[in-house]
């Protein structure tokens, strides 16, 4: 998931996403040089910066005792050069990605790619429309500059198609929130009140309808962590080694912050969220199955939206609150007709 986009801003799409808890993924399984992989992934670590050099020369020879210490004709000399760029300087900060991913073919490519780009429905931090997905040429081009000159030219459009797929529903995941908690704790602790399957109705019964279909956030930038396993990831885990049978699963092949604009009475707050991505193994047709674990990071305030949320879900169907809710709707159907 590190490879999203490049750069090209496209028109806003408007779409209305949903919430997944899994993903099944139509098509091919991704190859083993899929980027969502460890071993892709690993590659999106950001190279180390260029250490700064002493811009004096302390050579003796440079200028005698009574001189100024500079050699300004050296460092005049040096201006006229330009300086190489770093790698680092190459990358894109938002996504820490190349800029300027060719579209161009590949030397001895033996397969055509494309090179259209698809827009996701992902609106975009600056206002310049929605981020838009590199091509299947771009990927390509991208794995092989970053040294996967072994990736499988004809699975690369499965690999996009993948990709696209699951950023897609990691921000359907995000909007579940957003609708919840947008509005400060007090409307989320009234949307979240009745469970995960009222949302609707109290959102009508306390007249948040217009806020939530009218909610905007936008995705300011993103990063990629796939070697830092989130501590609740790493619960799981041991909790898998404890209980095998209840909690065994695979680590997840990646880890995704994601960096939220919030509008909040009128401001702009970053909403940081947190998204583990995690294989499921296979469908009986071969499709293969992917879970994503998307959740805002621990802050005070962030860390009381996940309580309540889960809490008010986990508390409404463990107390049978739809049955109560039945058997009270029942009691004044009873008592209108008598």
């Amino acid at each position: 998931m590190g490879w999203f986009w490049a750069d090209a801003p496209v028109g806003r799409v408007e779409t209305k996403p949903s919430a997944h808890d899994a993903f099944v993924a139509d098509g091919r399984s991704p190859p083993p040089q899929c980027p969502m992989h460890k071993k892709t992934a690993e590659a999106l670590a950001s190279p180390p910066s260029r250490p700064a050099a002493c811009p004096v020369k302390h050579d003796a020879s440079a200028a005698p005792p009574s001189a100024c210490p500079v050699p300004h004709e050296a460092r005049m000399a040096a201006k006229a050069e330009p300086e190489p760029q770093s790698t680092l300087s190459k990358l894109n900060p938002l996504n820490w990605m190349f800029s300027d991913l060719s579209q161009a073919p590949a030397p001895e490519q033996s397969h055509y790619l494309p090179t259209e780009r698809e827009p996701s429905t992902i609106p975009r931090g600056d206002g310049a429309g929605n981020w838009e997905y590199p091509s299947p040429q771009q990927m390509y081009n991208a794995l092989l500059r970053k040294g996967y000159s072994d990736t499988d030219v004809t699975a690369v459009e499965s690999m996009v198609s993948v990709h696209n797929f699951l950023n897609e529903g990691a921000w359907a995941e995000i909007m579940e929130w957003e609708k919840r908690f947008a509005g400060g704790l007090k409307r989320g602790w009234q949307l979240c009140s009745k469970g995960e399957q009222n949302f609707d109705k109290m959102a009508k019964k306390y007249g948040y309808e217009k806020e939530v279909e009218d909610l905007s956030p936008s995705l300011m930038r993103f990063q990629g962590r796939p070697q830092e396993m989130t501590p609740k990831a790493a619960m799981i885990q041991v909790m898998g080694w404890l209980y095998p049978a209840m909690f065994g699963t695979e680590p997840p092949f990646d880890r995704h912050d994601w960096f939220v604009s919030r509008d909040i009475n009128g401001q702009q707050k970053e909403i940081r969220y947190v998204i583990d991505y995690y294989s499921g193994g296979t469908e009986e047709t071969g499709e293969p199955i992917f879970y994503l674990d998307v959740r805002p990071a621990v802050t005070p305030t962030q860390a009381a939206e996940r309580l309540m949320r889960w809490g008010c879900d986990t508390w409404w169907k463990a107390s049978g609150g739809d049955v109560r809710e039945q058997e009270k709707w029942e009691a004044r159907r009873q008592a209108r007709t008598s």
